[in-house]
């Protein structure tokens, strides 16, 4: 069952702008609803019922300048007067009665003002027809020698200053919203622009034309991120000119070793010291591949199936026997160079370690899969991320004679990652281990 505070989350919306705009549209309408509250309940009632006391205040004096006149020739003087001046059309029909049955009950507030009204100034008995309010108002009141119909303008009891307030606060309500929404969008527009640097970036594109903007505060924080990715990236060419010096002081005496062991000839031990310097070379050799997972190549737009379909090529012309089912065109940017060395790390170590390989490419939720399954002997789950840590080998687990020095799936995850995705290893309905490769599209 969805609790209360759930079912809010899921009615609000999601997005900076839509949030942004609710805090600013809620207390607007309370505001025109207290308004409007208190508008109705003591300007628009007083209005009404002084509008009402001054029809019901003419009615009353035309009915006693009738009863002080009643000769036919002053009386049609009073209607005329009450015409002209009172905009009130007034007609006397000798002998007639108002209908002999209760009134029905005031159904509205301008009903019972105008009933009030009646009993206060005329005190005489009257009919109110109703739905009479559409052009003029009809009022009937009974007199002691026939019936007078009295027929007002809408206008003497009624305000247009009513539909003026409410005309004038539904304008001034949505020329706000509509500033407030031109506002808001451009400054929700920074927040994603710094947004899509950010994740640009962190899938190693290009984002040279980045440049902050907004309010002070997202200017801060773009600024504060352009800073990091000038550190992150001098670090990574740091770390890349200083590994470049260390191979070629490394590989200086590694080759002056293997050339002393060749001119000492046979003799005790030898074999020992060239599988020592030998297993130095492979493990300098590693080190400095993976320091250079970074590199410095650029994204391009590259079909994943036709990388994956080359890369399956090179196995199997070397022996390897690979499944392969792609789903179709699926170009997004990528280092093809440095993609290819991941998977590459990845389907080695399936046919290294298990009989058959299958190698699966599609899109799974708005991102590019690889999935590389073999039937060797897994890893178990407890270990899976510490196979990550570089020079890490599961010895109980994997064949010791494979002469890796454990970082083709550090290297391997490290490539994934700089294209904004992920590396993870699964258990394979095959019987092995899946490495799921996801990169976003």
């Amino acid at each position: 069952m969805i609790s209360p505070s759930q079912l809010l989350k899921r009615l609000l919306p999601q997005g900076l702008l839509g949030r942004s705009l609710l805090i600013i549209i809620m207390p607007l309408v309370v505001m025109q609803l207290v308004s409007t509250y208190v508008f109705y309940s003591t300007h628009w009632e007083t209005v009404a019922k002084r509008l009402a006391k001054g029809l019901a205040g003419d009615i009353g004096s035309v009915i006693e300048m009738i009863r002080a006149f009643p000769d036919p020739e002053s009386r049609a003087v009073v209607l005329g007067v009450a015409a002209a001046k009172m905009e009130l059309d007034i007609r006397f029909i000798p002998g007639g009665i108002l209908p002999n049955q209760p009134a029905p009950p005031p159904s509205s507030f301008l009903e019972r003002a105008m009933a009030e009204a009646m009993a206060e100034r005329v005190q005489r008995p009257y009919r109110l027809d109703e739905g009479s309010f559409e052009r003029e108002v009809a009022i009937r009141v009974q007199l002691s020698d026939g019936l007078l119909e009295i027929f007002a303008p809408k206008k003497r009891l009624f305000s247009s200053t009513t539909y003026v307030f409410i005309l004038w606060m539904l304008g001034t309500a949505m020329l706000l919203f509509g500033i407030a929404m031109v506002f808001m969008r451009n400054q929700v527009r920074s927040v994603r622009k710094l947004a899509m640097a950010a994740e640009r970036f962190g899938k190693g594109l290009d984002m040279d034309n980045f440049k902050p903007e907004g309010a002070t505060e997202v200017r801060q924080a773009g600024q504060a991120f352009n800073l990091m990715r000038e550190r992150i990236q001098r670090q990574i060419q740091q770390r890349t000119e200083m590994l470049a010096g260390v191979s070629h002081d490394l590989r200086t005496p590694l080759t002056r070793m293997k050339l002393q062991l060749a001119i000492m000839g046979d003799l005790d031990g030898r074999a020992e010291l060239d599988e020592d310097v030998a297993e130095m070379e492979r493990m300098v050799e590693g080190y400095l591949a993976f320091a250079r997972g970074e590199g410095s190549e650029q994204p391009v737009a590259t079909d994943l199936p036709v990388l994956v379909d080359e890369l399956v090529g090179r196995f199997r012309r070397q022996g390897s026997t690979i499944d392969l089912h792609s789903e179709g065109e699926i170009v997004m940017p990528l280092r093809p160079d440095a993609m290819t060395r991941a998977l590459g790390n990845l389907i080695g170590n399936a046919i290294r370690y298990g009989g058959q390989v299958w190698v699966r490419v599609g899109c799974r939720r708005a991102a590019a899969e690889v999935l590389i399954d073999d039937d060797g002997p897994g890893i178990p789950p407890e270990r899976r991320e510490e196979v990550f840590k570089p020079f890490t080998r599961l010895e109980q687990s994997r064949n010791v004679g494979t002469g890796g020095v454990g970082l083709g799936l550090t290297i391997a995850r490290d490539i994934v990652r700089t294209h904004g995705g992920d590396l993870l290893l699964e258990d394979s309905p095959l019987g092995g281990l899946r490495a799921r490769v996801r990169l976003p599209l």
